[in-house]
């Protein structure tokens, strides 16, 4: 929306006290190159780097954009960068408060800022996953024609939270998490610049190294939980924040793992190893570490995947759908809220019955193959879908199983180095114990012998 008076006050105020902004607004970069992370964004001649006009002339003009990406990670940044560098006229609204309405009132300013002053327009649509399907409708005309060029903002996978035209219409560019490194940077700067803390106080590499993990890559975050330490030791008269001065300016321990060292490995394979062993609230322990440590939740939500297989098998034939919906889910809402997609999984699989057969049978076979245990395929089962097959004797002789009762042909289907091998031996833990009595009615049936209807 275009500012109204009680916002210039404000506005007003933040510069003649610049200290009365919370850090983290005070250190938004003021251009592009001050932005940490998204290098990939910001390339010469990139879509973002023409809206402010490096490069923007020439016939082809700076398309809208889409940015996506989890919370904290610089979406509002860019577009306030933009806002600062561009020539163009900026107007910012956030789907949350806005509506069909509002939209339209800032095409028809748009509008007559160009056809008035030859003046573009840049629309910032925070959080446009909010908005309905008509009400993204209500933006393509000005997309389409250029009556604006739209910045939006989603923290939701575009590709089910936007509508086709607009995706269509727009470049969809996509936010990496910010590493360690780049928070550590934008603290840093925050600790010395004179729009931050002006070197008022120092930061240790402990206080540091937990300032990262309550940040879980959230810029915001990181900066909130730094001015909150420095405030504190501030007010101690203390020049550096400590360990235990971040621990109650934020009412959060430290936690004692290290994402790159041993308590990587070793949480997270506790973390298996719980839940293979069915202790439910074991597992949700560790769980809890590596949330709090910032762990990647996707690593953990492919790990969860790999227990499913491995742990549980046909004992439970729903957990690895479960696990794979989870990891689904939590790529797309990422933290804070994938904890509880997180949660849910773990607790299913810990309490899930177990049964590694699936693992012992692959291991078994690929110990075979590995061995020397191969051969050729049988000639029947080759493929006979090219002329001169038959004359090879590819094909010859196979029995279409759906062709005989019960669909299950007797004949050899292993090469003759492994025929007779059994590799699956089912457990009768939970779903598993169909799977127990089918397969030898199956192995008979294999052999020639057994009823014919079974």
């Amino acid at each position: 929306m275009e500012p109204d008076l009680f916002t210039a006050a404000a506005e007003d105020r933040r510069e003649k006290d610049p200290a009365s902004s919370p850090l983290a607004v005070r250190m938004r970069p003021r251009t592009l190159d001050e932005v940490v992370g998204q290098q990939h964004l910001l390339k010469p001649g990139s879509p973002l780097r023409r809206l402010v006009g490096d490069g923007a002339g020439g016939p082809a003009g700076a398309s809208s954009v889409i940015l996506w990406g989890p919370p904290g990670i610089g979406k509002t940044t860019l577009a306030y960068v933009v806002s600062q560098a561009t020539q163009k006229r900026f107007v910012e609204l956030s789907a949350i408060t806005a509506g069909v309405k509002e939209v339209r009132a800032v095409i028809e300013g748009a509008k007559r800022a160009a056809g008035g002053y030859g003046k573009d327009t840049v629309l910032f649509l925070d959080e446009i996953h909010r908005f309905s399907k008509a009400q993204q409708d209500s933006l393509l005309p000005a997309v389409e024609n250029r009556w604006v060029t739209l910045i939006a903002a989603t923290t939701e996978n575009p590709y089910f939270s936007i509508i086709s035209p607009l995706l269509s219409r727009s470049l969809l560019l996509t936010l990496e998490p910010l590493t360690d490194e780049d928070l550590s940077a934008l603290m840093r700067r925050a600790l010395t610049e004179e729009r931050g803390l002006g070197g008022a106080v120092t930061l240790p590499a402990d206080a540091e190294a937990h300032l990262l993990r309550i940040a879980g890559g959230d810029a915001r975050r990181a900066l909130t939980a730094l001015e909150a330490g420095a405030g504190s030791a501030i007010a101690k008269g203390e020049s550096e924040i400590s360990l235990r001065t971040v621990e109650e300016a934020v009412d959060r321990a430290a936690v004692k793992y290290d994402r790159d060292g041993d308590q990587h490995y070793d949480v997270a394979s506790a973390l298996i190893k719980s839940i293979r062993g069915s202790d439910v609230d074991a597992a949700l322990h560790y769980l809890a570490r590596m949330i709090e440590a910032g762990e990647d939740p996707r690593f953990i939500a492919r790990r969860l995947m790999i227990s499913a297989s491995e742990d549980i098998g046909l004992a439970d034939p729903t957990a690895l759908p479960l696990a794979v919906a989870a990891a689904q889910a939590v790529a797309m809402i990422g933290f804070p809220e994938a904890a509880l997609t997180l949660s849910h999984a773990t607790i299913a699989l810990a309490l899930a019955p177990k049964s590694n057969t699936a693992t012992t049978a692959i291991g078994a076979a690929l110990a075979d193959v590995r061995a020397g245990l191969a051969g050729p395929v049988p000639t029947h089962l080759r493929d006979g879908h090219y002329k001169g097959a038959a004359k090879l004797g590819h094909a010859v002789g196979y029995v279409y199983p759906h062709d005989v009762p019960g669909a299950i042909a007797a004949q050899q289907y292993a090469p003759d180095a492994v025929h007779g091998k059994r590799y699956y031996e089912p457990t009768r833990y939970g779903a598993e114990a169909r799977y127990a009595d089918v397969v030898e009615k199956v192995r008979e049936r294999l052999r020639g012998s057994g009823p014919s209807g079974a």
